[in-house]
């Protein structure tokens, strides 16, 4: 099931209920979008990385289970495909205009429920550009969980995982409040990232004081790393929220921090 959350013309935000994508890159909803004009702004599937699915909420290591797909890095042998890819089901879901509320399960391989998640998507126009927010609460119903990384798992510079955006721009100029590089922003607690390509850009933030984890080239995606340095961990009946809002416009704004103030508003008032 696909559901349209904003569109003029040809330009489009969606949101897919994963039904189709493979076992072997961890079924789970993800959204599409276009800047207003029309460019593309999400990848789905790309032939790099087959397991990265737009706009989604992707963890590579939940109590060994993988929610992000493909290969799973495994210290002292690296990346090797496993079987131990997790699902996440929609058990619920209610929409409005422009949003939409989900209550997901997450499982692992054998159907054990490792968290029970309430999501809220919002999309919104304005101003000459989309606005995403994504908010996620994820609770460990049945038992203690830990999230990892590959970079937790021996792998340094790769702790990727959280609500991840995958854009399909061959290369992008990156910019934060602390300075503009790839090597400045990754690993980054900047209030704001911005990332510029030819026709399009986007700018993210979080409240979660979570690290930026950012590639742009190679291929282009980012977000706030649930698991960098350490292990995160979960208590049975604890919840973690994750957010993560982007605004996508069709040329680089002059003032990413302007844009991404009226952004954070969005996520404070969140659900």
């Amino acid at each position: 099931m696909t559901v349209e959350l904003l569109r003029d013309a040809s330009a489009v935000v969606e949101y897919h209920d994963g039904t189709g994508v493979d076992a072997r890159l961890s079924p789970r909803p993800f959204l599409t979008a276009t800047t207003p004009l029309g460019t593309p702004a999400t990848q789905v599937e790309p032939e790099d990385h087959l397991h990265h699915l737009g706009m989604s909420a992707a963890l590579p290591d939940v109590n060994g289970t993988s929610f992000w797909g493909g290969r799973t890095y495994v210290r002292d042998r690296g990346s090797t495909m496993l079987d131990n890819h997790g699902t996440q089901r929609v058990t619920g879901r209610e929409m409005h205009d422009g949003t939409v509320i989900e209550q997901v399960v997450w499982l692992d391989a054998q159907g054990v429920v490792l968290l029970d998640e309430e999501r809220t998507i919002t999309v919104s126009a304005g101003d000459g550009r989309w606005e995403v927010v994504w908010v996620s609460r994820l609770t460990a119903l049945e038992q203690d969980v830990s999230f990892g990384s590959p970079q937790t798992n021996g792998r340094p510079g790769a702790f990727y995982g959280g609500l991840f955006w995958r854009a399909p721009f061959p290369v992008a100029r990156v910019r934060t409040a602390e300075g503009s590089g790839v090597d400045v922003a990754h690993g980054s607690l900047s209030p704001w990232i911005c990332l510029d390509a030819e026709h399009a850009s986007l700018v993210g933030v979080s409240t979660n004081g979570m690290p930026w984890f950012v590639r742009a080239e190679g291929y282009v995606g980012f977000g706030p790393a649930v698991a960098a340095d350490t292990r995160r961990y979960l208590g049975t009946g604890e919840t973690l929220r994750l957010d993560f809002a982007v605004a996508i416009m069709d040329r680089a704004p002059d003032d990413p921090a302007e844009v991404a103030d009226r952004l954070l508003a969005g996520v404070r008032d969140a659900v």
